[in-house]
């Protein structure tokens, strides 16, 4: 039997969903306070993903307030195919409330959002034999709704009551057989139920929850999915354990099989690798550089809170991405930064930048008060450090005018201590005991200009759930960058 590794998608897409139109798979994720909002994936075969879009992409779908903090934004989207069309719902925890936007195509024009009248969190939706729509959300119950309208038509009726938990966490809903089945997360496990009608009562499975285990944690929302030919899978996100504590890449997608076992699913535990579903069909692979030769940006393509108009431009220069700033800063919200999601433990990320007269660079984040930025500002290049209360210029050196190509490499061995800032630093008795080291180069530079603990850049020193983003960005005036490229390691 072939093998994939897992996790299948890497990088920070916690609260994967997935559905099957024929025979090819799309899976969304929660983007958090990112935008464009929810990024959609296509595979051929469960185990190779490409991104092709995101479901919100125009302000008047996704509008988060200019102080929307890190990790709110939306939350846990369900995407189904029904009636010849795509739908999504998730919810919006920094505005609070829960929505459906639909498509005919994916590639086509998703509608405005349709908000739903029910309270809770991680809806789901589910359709029966006669058309009728059931939306099932966590601390909502289900209630069967108009989806177009965003009614409730009748109930809700509390789901689950349960015996470790008083209500079904991020629900999903299925129809097989003669029965409904609810599958929720319990604390740190799955945990799977049934009845015979979506309204319950439901009954609780005989011993199927199921743990991440393993060289695996933290596990989250999970999502059934059937292949053409009979199978069944499960993706769910999940953290990869590190044995220094901090887990820096955020959630990523993980698939593992599923069986059947007297009409109820059985999980295995998640592993490092997963048996490839049927036939391998891989699709091509996305190039490692942007040369930023369209008219449009990349769907990978991220910006917190939103990217103005006027922000930045694909041919006010041909071949470049111009920047403008609309901040001051990236300590607060408002400014200007466009960045991709770190998808590897190790990972080298380089930009050619003209700076002009303004001040921009290349910045690895967490959130705003957790960051290395790479800046080049008024003839000089400098490595600072945001870790909370603390901002500090830890290397600096002078530059020549002119483009300046700038990398940022985080890597998982030969790590240095969290005191040391270059290679050259003696040692002050404190081990490395961070999860990666992240050093800064300059051009061709044999040695790099700083090398920084990534323990800071990490959801156990910042709070924040999500994993890194790195990006470009301008906090004064504007600049233009040639191309990104980003290359990544396990």
């Amino acid at each position: 039997m072939r093998t994939a590794r897992n996790p299948v998608i890497g990088g920070s897409h916690p609260d994967p969903s997935v559905c099957r139109v024929g025979d090819d798979y799309y899976l969304v994720c929660s983007s958090f306070e990112y935008f464009p909002g929810v990024p959609i994936f296509h595979s051929r075969d469960l185990v190779h993903w490409r991104q092709v879009g995101n479901v919100l992409r125009r302000p008047e779908q996704l509008r988060p307030p200019v102080g929307t903090p890190a990790s709110r934004g939306v939350h846990r989207p369900t995407i189904r195919y029904h009636g010849g069309r795509f739908w999504v719902i998730a919810t919006d925890m920094s505005t609070g409330g829960t929505f459906v936007v639909t498509a005919e195509r994916l590639a086509g024009r998703w509608s405005d959002p349709v908000w739903i009248d029910l309270p809770g969190v991680a809806p789901d939706l589910a359709w029966d034999e006669d058309g009728d729509c059931w939306c099932t959300t966590s601390d909502g119950g289900t209630a069967r709704i108009d989806p177009y309208r965003g009614t409730v038509l009748d109930g809700p009726w509390r789901t689950w009551r349960g015996t470790e938990t008083r209500y079904a966490q991020a629900p999903h809903l299925y129809h097989v057989g003669d029965w409904w089945y609810l599958l929720f997360k319990d604390d740190h496990a799955f945990a799977v139920a049934r009845a015979r009608t979506p309204r319950g009562p439901f009954e609780p499975a005989p011993g199927t929850l199921v743990g991440t285990g393993g060289a695996i944690r933290g596990i989250g929302r999970a999502d059934l999915v059937t292949t053409p030919g009979g199978g069944w899978w499960l993706v769910q996100p999940g953290t990869r354990e590190h044995p220094s504590g901090f887990h820096v890449l955020g959630q990523e997608v993980f698939l593992t099989p599923v069986r059947w076992e007297d009409e109820w699913p059985v999980v295995d535990e998640v592993t490092g690798t997963a048996p490839t579903p049927e036939e391998c069909r891989p699709l091509p692979p996305l190039p490692a550089r942007d040369d930023f030769d369209e008219f449009v940006l990349a769907p990978s393509w991220i910006s917190p809170r939103g990217l103005p108009d006027g922000s930045w431009s694909l041919t006010e220069r041909p071949g470049w991405l111009t920047l403008r700033a609309t901040g001051d800063t990236l300590d607060r919200p408002g400014c200007t930064f466009v960045g991709s999601r770190l998808r590897h433990p190790d990972s080298r990320v380089s930009v050619r930048l003209d700076p002009g007269t303004g001040r921009a660079g290349l910045s690895i984040r967490r959130d705003d008060a957790h960051r290395y930025d790479f800046e080049v500002v008024a003839g000089r290049v400098d490595v600072v450090a945001r870790i909370g209360p603390v901002r500090q210029v830890v290397a600096s050196r002078t530059r020549r005018p002119g483009p300046i190509t700038l990398t940022v490499v985080t890597r998982t061995t030969d790590l240095v201590p969290p005191s040391f800032v270059r290679p050259t630093d003696e040692s002050t008795g404190v081990v490395p005991a961070g999860p990666d080291t992240i050093a800064f180069h300059v051009d061709d530079d044999p040695g790099p200009l700083a090398e920084l603990d990534g323990r800071y850049l990490s959801p156990e020193v910042s709070t924040d759930p999500a994993g890194r983003v790195v990006g470009m960005y301008v906090t004064r005036g504007v600049a233009a960058f040639d191309w990104f490229d980003y290359r990544g390691f396990g």
